[in-house]
């Protein structure tokens, strides 16, 4: 029996050869770390939040979200829903909330979905992946499973707008919430204190209705972080990690600007940390590749256990023995 188990709902950008499979390569290798198993909802489909884009109306976008939830509780009952993508998370959380606040939503909901032969109750918690890491296993266990401390590496943690507003994440400020930061530290990496675009819209709406004004909202977020010191972003979304990452060229010719600064997910550098190699972080899927997670990442971690005769005459047990001891680069 695996530790945690979830509902899983991996949105359309995970899937092969989309924008963030890499994303969900890392969340699987991290996942595999901790023993969390994701229980992917049978068929679902789109989140529907590029249709609330597109002003799609009301009733379409929360149908779409509530078949899945509604997929969920036949698939699997009791399990909290998870999401690793903020706009699937946010538009999943927002169906859910909708229909417990509007009788006549809910009803509307149903009879549409009655067509599929479905029901919804919307009685599952929805939940980020950020979310489970932080409240269901905490940063003292989660810095437990480090094997390779990603030391010397400065990240600016860049949450962005839609994991922090309108609902956030638990304890958090949405001015200024720590939870990315506190990440970064437990994977042994040094977050950036004062990093001023932290929950900065990317634009990611108006990326293709109004290029210039999303891409000069990019170019603060980027040039914040290297004020403030950073070797790389890391951020929770997907839309946030795509737009800041693959405009730089663009903006670069736009402002005559020399950008080439890495935005990786939290997964990743968990990933990394855990001892996952250049591949299973989901590294070979950047566009900008972050060079000094890339060099640990290509290290091979060591258990005490590799090295028993350290421990010859020092009368401890095995589980007594720390999780880490070397890494060295693999030839």
């Amino acid at each position: 029996m695996a530790k945690k188990e979830y509902s899983f709902y991996p949105g359309c950008s995970s899937q092969k050869a989309a924008s963030s499979s890499n994303y969900q390569v890392s969340v699987d290798s991290m996942c595999n770390e901790l023993d969390i198993q994701l229980n992917t909802i049978p068929d679902w489909n789109c989140c529907s939040a590029s249709i609330g884009y597109a002003g799609g109306g009301e009733l379409p976008r929360i149908a779409l979200s509530a078949r899945n939830l509604a997929l969920s509780e036949q698939a699997n009952p009791g399990q909290d829903v998870v999401a690793t993508c903020a706009a699937c998370w946010l538009a999943t959380k927002e169906t859910k909330e909708r229909l417990h606040e509007d009788d006549g939503l809910m009803e509307e909901t149903n009879q549409a979905l009655s067509a599929a032969g479905l029901n919804v109750k919307a009685d599952q918690k929805v939940r980020h992946m950020v979310e489970v890491l932080i409240e269901d296993f905490g940063y003292d266990e989660l810095g437990k499973h480090v094997k390779k401390p990603l030391d010397g590496i400065k990240i600016a943690g860049y949450v962005g707008c839609q994991t922090n507003r309108p609902f956030g994440i638990d304890g958090e400020s949405f001015e200024n919430p720590k939870y990315l930061d506190k990440l970064v530290e437990t994977m042994g990496a040094e977050p950036i204190e004062k990093y001023e675009k932290k929950v900065q819209c990317c634009g990611g709406a108006l990326a293709f209705s109004e290029p210039e004004k999303s891409q000069a909202m990019i170019k603060d977020i980027i040039e914040a972080a290297y004020d403030g010191g950073a070797d790389m972003i890391a951020t929770p979304c997907p839309v946030c990690q795509m737009n800041v990452e693959v405009y730089q060229n663009h903006i670069n010719k736009k402002y005559n600007t020399k950008f080439k600064m890495p935005v990786v997910y939290y997964s990743q550098l968990m990933s990394v940390a855990y001892g996952k190699n250049y591949k299973e972080s989901g590294l070979n899927g950047q566009v900008i590749t972050p060079e000094k997670l890339s060099i640990i990442a290509k290290k091979i971690a060591h258990s005490a256990f590799s090295f028993p005769h350290l421990y010859v005459g020092m009368n401890i047990t095995s589980t007594q023995l720390p999780r880490r001891i070397f890494t060295y680069p693999a030839t």
